[in-house]
This record gives C-alpha cells, sequence and structure tokens, in this order.
C-alpha cells in the first residue's frame, strides 16, 4: 500500500495552507476532510466576507495572543500577514484593508478566499479524500497510519458514494493535524483533534469558549433582538472595586447581548463569570456628553418641544425601536408630552441614559462560540516547526493549540501561518 510523504488531517484554512506549502517541492500530500467539501469555517468567517488577517505590525499580532503570543513570533515571521496577502494578490484576489486594520477580499464574498486556496491544492495535485474522518493516529518505525470512521460504517450498510471507500488506514510518513477547534461544529471542527493528540498522550488545556455572546438576567432585553446600540461606553464590574472599560457597538439577541467589541471582552469576561458568577455591565449611552451637559440638553430641548410626546423626542436621540422598551422599563407613558414629564422621571431617563444596568449571568456554549481557547499544550509543540515535542513526525496546527486572540483577522493569520510553517516543516523533514 502507498506511503504518503505527508498527510493532512483536516481542510480549514490551517490544513489548506498545510497541504499548500507541503506539496510545493513535489511530495506527495494526502488531504483528509470528516466534511463533504473544504473550507466550511472559512465561508462563514467574517459574516460570509472573509476577514483574512489584520495590517497590524507583528508585535501587535504577539500583544492580541497575551502571554501565548511569544509561542507564534516564529510561525508570524514564517509567513506573516503581509506575505499572506501577497500570496491572495499573485492569485489574482485584490484585497482591501478596513476600520482596525482588517483585511477582507474586495469581492467581499469569503468563496473567493476558498477559491484561490482550491486552485492552488489543485495545481499541486493535493490527493484530498472527503467523508473522511480521522479517529486515530498509530505510530510506526517508518510511517504512521491513519484510522478513520466512514460514515455509515457498519452491518447493513452499504456505501452510496464513490468517496466513501477508504475504511483502511492510511500510512504517511509525516502528519499535520489541522483538524480546528470546538467551536461551530456543524462545519466540522467537533474536537477530534484533541481526543486524538490526548490519546498520544499530549496535554489538553482546559477548552473555553472565545468571542461567544453573553447572557443577561434581565426580561426587558429580549424584546429588543436585533437593535445596535452604537458607540456606547461599556463598564463592566465585578468583584469588590474591580471594573473593565469598552467602547463599541452593542447588539442585543433573544438571549442577551453580542456585538464586536463585547465578543473581544468575552474570554476574559467567561473566566470572571465562573468565578464570580455574575458581572455587571452599566451601559453609557451618549458617552459624548457628560452627565450635567446631558441634563442642561434635556432642560432646554424639553422647553423648547414641550408639545411633543416623549418617545418621539427619543427618536431623535436613541435607536427607535430602543425608545418604546426604556419607555416601559422606566414606567413612563410613551405618549406624556415633555412639558408633563416630572422631574423625578426627567431624572430617571438621565440615569439610565447614562449607566443603563444589565447583568450577566452566563454566556453562550462553546459550540456557539467563534473560536476556542484552550488546546494542545503549547509547551509540547517545537515554535520553530510546529513539530510535536512529544511524537516525532506529527505536526500540530491552527486553532487546536492553546491561545486565541480577540476578532479582527488575528486567529485566522494564525491558522495560515501555523499551518504554512508546518507543511515547510514536515516537507524539508523529508530530505
Amino acid at each position: 500500500m502507498k506511503i504518503y510523504d505527508i498527510a493532512v488531517v483536516g481542510a480549514g484554512a490551517a490544513g489548506l495552507m498545510a497541504a499548500i506549502q507541503a506539496s510545493a517541492s513535489g511530495k506527495s500530500v494526502i488531504l483528509l476532510e470528516k466534511n463533504s467539501d473544504i473550507g466550511r469555517k472559512i465561508l462563514i468567517t467574517g459574516n460570509g466576507r472573509c476577514n483574512l488577517t489584520n495590517n497590524a505590525p507583528l508585535d501587535v499580532f504577539l500583544r492580541k495572543f497575551g502571554k501565548h503570543g511569544s509561542f507564534f513570533r516564529t510561525a508570524f515571521t514564517a509567513f506573516s500577514n503581509h506575505d499572506l496577502m501577497q500570496f491572495f494578490k499573485t492569485q489574482g484576489l485584490n484585497l482591501k484593508v478596513e476600520s482596525n486594520h482588517r483585511v477582507f477580499p474586495v469581492t467581499d464574498r469569503s468563496q473567493s478566499v476558498l477559491d484561490v486556496l482550491k486552485n492552488r491544492i489543485k495545481e499541486n495535485r493535493v490527493k484530498i479524500i472527503y467523508n473522511c474522518r480521522v479517529m486515530e493516529l498509530k505510530k510506526f518505525d517508518k510511517y504512521f497510519e491513519l484510522h478513520n470512521q466512514i460514515p455509515g460504517d457498519g452491518p447493513g450498510h452499504h456505501h452510496q458514494s464513490k468517496d466513501i471507500i477508504h475504511a483502511e488506514a492510511i500510512k504517511a510518513s509525516r502528519v499535520i493535524l489541522s483538524t480546528g477547534g470546538a467551536s461551530y461544529p456543524k462545519t466540522g471542527s467537533t474536537g477530534d483533534g484533541y481526543h486524538i493528540t490526548e490519546y498520544l498522550n499530549h496535554t489538553i488545556t482546559p477548552l473555553k469558549p472565545g468571542l461567544v455572546p453573553l447572557k443577561v438576567q434581565e426580561e426587558w432585553p429580549r424584546s429588543l433582538k436585533g437593535v445596535v446600540l452604537t458607540d456606547v461606553t461599556m463598564t463592566f464590574k465585578y468583584g469588590t472595586k474591580r471594573k473593565i472599560k469598552k467602547k463599541g457597538d452593542l447588539l442585543f439577541t433573544h438571549f442577551g447581548i453580542s456585538g464586536p467589541a463585547l465578543l473581544d471582552l468575552s474570554r476574559e469576561l467567561v473566566d470572571i463569570i465562573h468565578e464570580e458568577g455574575e458581572v455587571k455591565l452599566s451601559i453609557d449611552l451618549m458617552p459624548h456628553l457628560s452627565l450635567d451637559d446631558l441634563e442642561e440638553l434635556l432642560l432646554s430641548e424639553f422647553k423648547e418641544y414641550h408639545k411633543k410626546d416623549i418617545q418621539n423626542y427619543l427618536r431623535f436621540q436613541l435607536p427607535t425601536s430602543f425608545v418604546k422598551p426604556l419607555l416601559n422599563l422606566l414606567d413612563i407613558d410613551p405618549h406624556k408630552k415633555l412639558n408633563q414629564i416630572s422631574k423625578k422621571e426627567r431624572f430617571k431617563l438621565l440615569e439610565n441614559i447614562k449607566t443603563l444596568s444589565l447583568t450577566i449571568n452566563g454566556h453562550l456554549p462553546l459550540s456557539k462560540a467563534m473560536i476556542t481557547c484552550g488546546g494542545v499544550s503549547k509547551k509540547e509543540i517545537d515554535p520553530q516547526t510546529m513539530e510535536s515535542r512529544v511524537l516525532k513526525g506529527l505536526y500540530i496546527t491552527g486553532e487546536i493549540i492553546e491561545g486565541c486572540a480577540p476578532s479582527g483577522g488575528y486567529n485566522l493569520q494564525q491558522a495560515f501561518s501555523t499551518g504554512f510553517l508546518a507543511g515547510e516543516s514536515a516537507s524539508k523533514s523529508l530530505y
């Protein structure tokens, strides 16, 4: 039976880049994908637009990964964000830089990014086997055996697809694991890589959701699903006197709150919720005005527009769909004229515009997170090559490695960079 030079497990960003780089020097590469197509998670990133990297300098990238940052230095240097952008440009896909240095294809379609990767895989003659879920790796003297579970395997099942016939083990001299994390399992990242590596004596640090929406205790925000509060200041209070401040957009959902700024903080907040039980959130809906300035504005405008309904007046200050629920919360009749609003009601309104309170008491599960934090311990991976320190010839890439960054293209760049480095290192090790 044929022994391939390199087997890559998982055809996401890391696996595709690993396969492209591993096969660049003519090595025989087989790519094993558990889905019936490749790159499913790439297609949903950046709301289907694919925020493929960030235009920030290297030190920013390292900082975004916190205590894990220095581990990725070699990978980010071997295949930087500018190398990645050049890679796509030379394949005819132009890119653009948007707010916060996020990089997108000019087409605004993730499919364009995937098409480039697919073409390179085809050009490099990488063999792909679909519907192939690798469940176990065995190391022999000169090769690995990859044992896979085939859909419908077992008595009474007949294979319908020509692709689904590889029940025998696949042999390869080197293996690159790019199975993804345990978030968005529908895309195929169901945590298989953690089971495989744990079985091979690797340490898996606790898996936690990164970039995950949060749940709130209060009932009233549930009617606000889809409403966005733009450019608000959020203050998160916990413990005795501890707080975190963040400015950005806040999105209401049917279970609580989300939005880019909140998702970026969610890793920290998940840990705090687990320790403290809850986090108090205070929202300043008009951070550009001080409390005194807002009070002055309300006084003068209540006088000037005295015959206006309170709800019609507030529609000029706040999102229309947010006004009624806010007035209901404050127990103020939305049809009341401004000149009928009592001093007490005005103060209540003022207070809630500047310090609207919510209680964060949970988060969505790991399966609903954008990314998995935690994974194969970086101490057991050589950062110069991505080769396992526990098992020679095995390379580990992408989201399966512990450590994650906020949104903005950093995590996808990590996948491309570690995939590239592993592909190159595995290929060179065969000389």
